[in-house]
């Protein structure tokens, strides 16, 4: 079933009590080389450093209510690290490693045993973030989609639930929490620039944004070494490609077969733009420069298109999501210096 804007209204009354809206700050260097108004939405500062934790602690907290259990969140529970909870309270997801850390740290909070399957390759800090909430970390995947295809037969050989990091309905509403951030902190700005991977935040800020009323522009951003959105949009229906490596880790993968993500990106995002993987290092090195801010490379896609100039005219206001932090400080300071 496709989420709604209402179910992200839904999210937000659901997570009201554990996360609060991120801070949205006008970057006048921006502004300079976009000749307009650009404002950073810093999801890098929320908890677990990325959007991520909306998503997972909403889909979490959804699955609490569906099996009619007590919220043990505020009492600071967790999980029997000794082995796994029964089937119905144990989670299952792949992830790069953002989603993967928002999981562990929600299964952690509200009593729920964790397995999180990543990439060999994902950066160690997220992995070591899983590890310390608790979660059963199985880091030696090929890649990504691997990771995917093995989470997936895990969950089900264990009659585990699986949380897609982008292909859930919980996970998208949870999301599209932002969108309501930047609705009610901005009473009017013309463009919405989304990093995009799954797709999940993309359709999630542009249902919220959207119903709103005012005509927005939501872009979406795909790295040239991983952009299976812009071969999918062309071929009306998604269509595999072979990820390169690239500074955002977090971003390259194939889409699921039959993602949600897929029709709600074709619904609400109006265009989808790649950026190469010099422009992220402008990007993350002005971030760093500019903003004093230290930024993954998924998370500096966004700012990377509007330095490009795919993002946005002249005079417009435009707000670029800065989505996690959490790069690994051998690769930060090989993309800044």
């Amino acid at each position: 079933m496709l989420p709604t804007a209402l179910d992200i209204y839904d999210a937000r009354r659901r997570l009201a009590t554990h996360l609060g809206p991120t801070p949205l700050l006008q970057s006048p260097w921006l502004s300079s080389i976009a000749d307009g108004s650009v404002f950073l939405k810093l999801e890098s500062l929320n908890l677990t450093h990325s959007f991520k934790i909306r998503g997972a602690l909403n889909a979490a907290l959804k699955l609490i209510e569906s099996i009619d259990k007590p919220s043990a969140f505020a009492h600071g529970a967790s999980a029997d690290k000794k082995g796994l909870s029964p089937p119905a309270l144990t989670v299952v997801t792949a992830s790069a490693g953002n989603h993967g850390r928002a999981l562990a740290l929600a299964a952690e909070k509200l009593g729920l045993s964790c397995v999180v399957f990543t990439p060999a390759t994902a950066p160690e800090t997220k992995k070591n973030a899983i590890r310390r909430h608790g979660a059963v970390l199985h880091g030696d995947c090929e890649d990504y989609d691997t990771a995917e295809t093995q989470a997936r037969e895990f969950a089900e050989s264990e009659g585990a639930t699986y949380i897609s990091p982008y292909n859930h309905p919980d996970v998208i509403a949870g999301a599209g929490t932002v969108g309501l951030d930047l609705i009610e902190a901005m009473p009017s700005f013309d463009v919405v620039v989304v990093p995009l991977g799954g797709g999940g935040l993309a359709s999630g800020v542009g249902l919220a944004v959207k119903a709103a009323g005012p005509p927005v522009t939501i872009v979406g951003v795909e790295v040239e070494a991983s952009a299976p959105f812009t071969l999918s949009l062309e071929a009306g229906r998604i269509t595999a490609i072979t990820p390169r490596t690239s500074l955002a880790d977090g971003l390259t993968g194939n889409l699921e077969a039959g993602s949600i993500t897929f029709p709600l990106v074709r619904q609400v995002v109006d265009y989808v733009v790649t950026v190469s993987e010099d422009d992220l290092t402008r990007a993350m090195r002005g971030l760093a420069a500019e903003e004093h801010l230290i930024v993954e490379g998924a998370g500096a896609a966004a700012t990377a298109a509007v330095i490009a100039g795919k993002a946005s005219a002249p005079g417009q206001r435009v707000i670029a999501l800065v989505t996690g932090a959490n790069v690994d400080l051998p690769k930060w300071l090989f993309a800044v210096s």
